[in-house]
């Protein structure tokens, strides 16, 4: 990308100034960090009533959240006049058996629709879809 920075990969995460990642809107942002740090095994990086974040030990990527006070939660499948999602994560996974049950051990959900056979489609607990997935 044009006015950003290029480092080269040996260079100390803590020294470079290239993060990018993805904001998303929450009822509670601690508790969604909270979620995805336990679900992803990610260090939390900064921990407000406003804003929260988590990112991993390696890159220089993050995930952070905004409490919005307006929040609506999304529905899945998308419908007709209802608030519907923006985005939504993908995860890789190994086991998708395994990952979908510790998913729901933390507090998602399991999505009433599948769409996919190697793909399942969960609720976190704020109501966001996201997907597990094995390359099959």
């Amino acid at each position: 990308m044009r006015g950003r920075r290029q480092y080269d990969p040996s260079t100390p995460r803590e020294s470079r100034h290239d993060y990018w990642g993805v904001v998303v809107d929450a009822p509670d942002a601690p508790a969604l960090a909270k979620f995805y740090g336990q679900l992803l095994g990610w260090k939390t990086y900064v921990d407000t009533p406003e804003d929260a974040g988590i990112s991993p030990d390696d890159g220089v990527t993050y995930l952070a959240f905004q409490t919005s006070p307006t929040y609506q939660r999304p529905v899945w499948p998308n419908a007709p006049g209802a608030q519907q999602m923006m985005l939504h994560l993908d995860f890789e996974v190994e086991d998708l058996a395994v990952a979908v049950d510790d998913a729901i051990r933390l507090g998602a959900e399991l999505a009433d629709f599948q769409p996919q056979d190697n793909v399942r489609v969960l609720l976190d607990p704020a109501g966001h879809p996201f997907c597990l997935y094995a390359d099959e």
